[in-house]
């Protein structure tokens, strides 16, 4: 027997079924409705980017690449190494310019800057020899940038380009495996071998930035990869701390600590002097 049982009897039978808190219910059921529905839809990537023209400088053709819009994504932090981190995109994956035509690659910031000289090697050396694998999101996965970073590579070499621009495509390759690492983990997809393998790509991506970066302060004026000095030796030091290179990362840190740099520069080098410290302690030495 319900609560209302008995209404008959006082002439509301109709109500002898009712749900003392059916009302309460439904209101809230209409009241998570719509906030369900007043909630912003989570953009996903191909809301960051779009198809921007470029007129390859090797072959003189026309062809579309994608980049991410300035200002649309919201940049949250960065790593020691400065890797941006950004809202619902990761940058890195579309900083490389690709012609499907002659397949010279590069960095977007060095893309058009050629000699004659250059362009000769790239068409000798690249244009009838590489083969792109066909892609089709309407977004760069993280198979399809590795590849466009692989190729700049190759052709940064071939081209002869100075220490910095290689190893500028070394440190963000270096990001862009551990943001695929990072994609996989986050999808529970990362297997033991995979992962190690990635780390270890990673790593060998960032002691050859941080050779090159080396070499390139010898001879190279600034700014280095749009960076002053200051910046430059943060970041030197930075992945000296990353490859194990703790003497040379203490002496940048050292130097810049002495130096007129920001304060922010310098901030972040007394942070990169407490890692040393405690790095030291940890191995011991």
């Amino acid at each position: 027997m319900g609560i209302f049982s008995g209404l008959k009897n006082l002439g509301l039978g109709d109500l002898e079924g009712s749900d003392l808190f059916a009302e309460e219910e439904k209101a809230e059921q209409a009241a998570a409705t719509a906030a369900a529905a007043a909630e912003p839809v989570q953009p996903e990537e191909k809301d960051f980017i779009f198809d921007r023209s470029f007129t390859c400088p090797v072959c003189d053709s026309t062809f579309t690449s994608r980049v991410m819009k300035t200002g649309k994504a919201k940049l949250v932090s960065m790593d020691l190494d400065l890797r941006p981190r950004y809202v619902g995109i990761d940058a890195t994956k579309y900083d490389v310019e690709l012609c499907p035509h002659c397949k010279y690659a590069a960095l977007t910031r060095y893309f058009t800057a050629m000699t004659p000289g250059q362009v000769h090697l790239i068409k000798e050396q690249i244009s009838n020899k590489v083969k792109l694998q066909p892609h089709t999101e309407d977004y760069y996965t993280y198979e399809e940038a590795i590849e466009r970073y692989k190729i700049a590579l190759v052709c940064a070499m071939v081209k002869k380009a100075k220490n910095s621009e290689k190893a500028y495509i070394c440190l963000k390759s270096a990001w862009l495996l551990r943001g695929y690492r990072e994609e996989l983990e986050s999808k529970r997809q990362l297997l033991p071998q995979q992962r190690e393998e990635l780390t270890q790509q990673e790593m060998e991506y960032l002691q050859n930035a941080f050779k090159g970066f080396v070499e390139a302060q010898k001879s190279e004026r600034y700014p280095m990869c749009g960076m002053d000095e200051y910046t430059m030796d943060y970041l030197t030091a930075a992945l000296a701390y990353e490859v194990g290179e703790l003497d040379m990362a203490s002496q940048y840190v050292s130097r810049l600590l002495a130096s007129m740099a920001n304060n922010r520069v310098k901030d972040k080098a007394r942070d990169l002097k407490e890692m040393i410290v405690d790095k030291r302690k940890e191995l011991g030495n």
